[in-house]
């Protein structure tokens, strides 16, 4: 108080210690708790798959191998700063598999090879133009190398050999050009040559010879691994279908197609149908590789292996389709997809079996008896499927869907069988279920029928339509069991595939009783 009435004097500075500490400490937690998870995502990510610590470790043993050529004295004072070569070649070769880096180390030793015999030819050549000559000379060589090999590398059959185009362009330009200002051209491109050897020969040597990674191992795997990933999608495409409730139906509406976190084996099919591209690499490096482990022969077939996959995605296409039935705005009553049951789970069963199987020949590289046996049952519980399709087909119409009270069945034998207990229990627990997605709209999202009643009413004319696209929901379930037993139509062409495979590189014949 200062003597004024109600005059107060307050002191609203405050120290920064009393404000800054309790800052520092939550930007401190947040920096340490971001450091925490990057550590745990790069543990993670080396631990599962070892190799890539390995990759790493040997690339950077090839890169101090070739630099101990620039620390020690005597290799210097022969190459000088030549030695340069070797280290960027081996920055370029050293890559993941073995067969990856003999196909790179190829095309840059051929690449550096007619780069430096191009580059000797055109430096005799300007050394009998004169000085005045020679600039013109050396501009055009490299006008021409430049346009020459970037078209060749377009080549459709060249593809392959892209890079052995690029490493002549740049090999020879880069020869050319520092031998012409540094003089002694023949010495300096001899000896360059001579540095990209070194590097050559150090990158093939350690990734061969120290823990090695082969691409024909790495496809092997990737194949193998690819059967068990649709065998997976097809048995939880299937449980999904046959799941109870309407919740568990999601609507693209409210969806994308991309968000379904609960789906693992879907997500790793859709992995499988992005591989395409990664079998063709793989199978191109290991035909650089030699005999190796279970590979000992010398040819071995691995364009099979990609016909193979390419086999298998065509499979793996029809379990999608059956993701997108299952997750499509129009969907068949519970009791009527439960009607079906035993059929359309034997038949899913069967299917997943035998991709398993055939995964598990190629992983041990047996050929057994046993998938034609399993072959034989898939295509028995198909026909069974078809047959209960066709057999009571009646249900499937408009008329019957609205009238055909399903607990109460005819009781034959095929039919009958298809609903336990259990199901019967359920089925009256889905009565209003039943008729909620009997009622759907024609627009999208869907709008029920109770919804228009309570904003004011229906339009007469209406109706006709809405029945008439009610009708689709018993569809939809026809929908899904053809697309189950077009999958079972392509494992045909799969199970050749993959006996065309066992005779290419010579499996072991085991006969194996079902």
């Amino acid at each position: 108080m200062n003597g004024e009435k109600d005059s107060v004097e307050i002191d609203a500075n405050l120290s920064p210690n009393s404000v800054l500490p309790e800052f520092c400490k939550r930007s401190e937690s947040k920096e340490s708790s971001a450091l925490r998870k990057w550590i745990r995502d790069v543990r993670e990510f080396a631990v599962e798959d070892t190799n890539r610590v390995a990759f790493s470790l040997k690339a950077g043993l090839a890169m101090l191998l070739v630099s101990l050529l620039v620390l020690i004295t005597a290799p210097f004072e022969i190459f000088g700063a030549n030695i340069i070569w070797s280290i960027l070649t081996v920055a370029i070769m050293f890559e993941y598999t073995v067969g990856a880096t003999l196909n790179r180390g190829f095309n840059r030793a051929v690449g550096s090879f007619i780069a430096g015999v191009f580059a000797v030819v055109v430096i005799q050549i300007t050394l009998n133009s004169g000085d005045k000559a020679a600039p013109y000379i050396i501009g055009l060589s490299i006008f021409l190398v430049g346009a020459g090999t970037s078209f060749m590398k377009l080549w459709p059959s060249l593809v392959p050999y892209e890079y052995g185009f690029r490493v002549i362009l740049f090999t020879y330009c880069l020869i050319i050009i520092s031998s012409y200002r540094m003089g002694n051209p023949m010495k300096t491109a001899m000896d360059r040559l001579y540095s990209i050897s070194i590097g050559a020969v150090v990158a093939v040597l350690v990734n061969v010879l120290i823990f090695p990674i082969w691409a024909g191992e790495q496809l092997h795997k990737e194949l193998v691994s690819s059967f068990n990933t649709v065998a997976d999608s097809l048995e939880e495409c299937m449980r999904n279908y046959l799941r109870d409730g309407e919740s568990d139906h999601r609507n693209f509406s409210k969806t994308v197609v991309d968000e379904f976190p609960d789906e693992q084996a879907l997500q790793r099919c859709r992995a499988t149908l992005n591989s395409s591209a990664r079998l063709d690499s793989l199978a191109n490096s290991a035909k650089w590789e030699p005999p190796h482990g279970r590979f000992t022969q010398l040819f071995y077939p691995w364009s099979q292996y990609v016909r193979v996959g390419a086999v298998l995605r065509h499979c793996a296409y029809e379990v999608m389709a059956l993701h997108g039935c299952l997750h499509s705005e129009i969907q068949a009553p519970y009791n009527l997809r439960m009607a079906f049951r035993s059929e359309i789970v034997d038949a899913a069963i069967h299917a997943a079996e035998l991709l398993r199987v055939l995964g598990s020949d190629v992983s041990n590289m047996k050929h057994t008896l046993r998938t034609l046996t399993l072959l034989k049952s898939v295509h028995t519980s198909t026909y069974h499927l078809q047959h209960s399709m066709q057999l009571h087909s009646y249900i499937l119409t408009p008329t019957q869907l609205h009238l055909l009270d399903l607990t109460k069945k005819p009781t034959t034998n095929t039919f009958s069988n298809t609903l336990s207990l259990g199901d019967h229990e359920h089925l009256s627990c889905h009565d209003h279920i039943m008729k909620k997605q009997e009622r759907r709209l024609h627009s999208w999202p869907s709008i029920e029928v109770d919804e228009l009643e309570e904003d004011g009413g229906i339009d007469t004319e209406m109706i006709p339509k809405m029945r008439t696209l009610e009708s689709t929901t018993a569809l939809s379930l026809a929908t899904f069991t053809s697309l189950l037993i077009e999958f079972v139509a392509r494992l045909d062409w799969l199970v050749d595939a993959v006996d065309e495979l066992s005779k290419l590189a010579k499996f072991k014949q085991e006969d194996v009783g079902p």
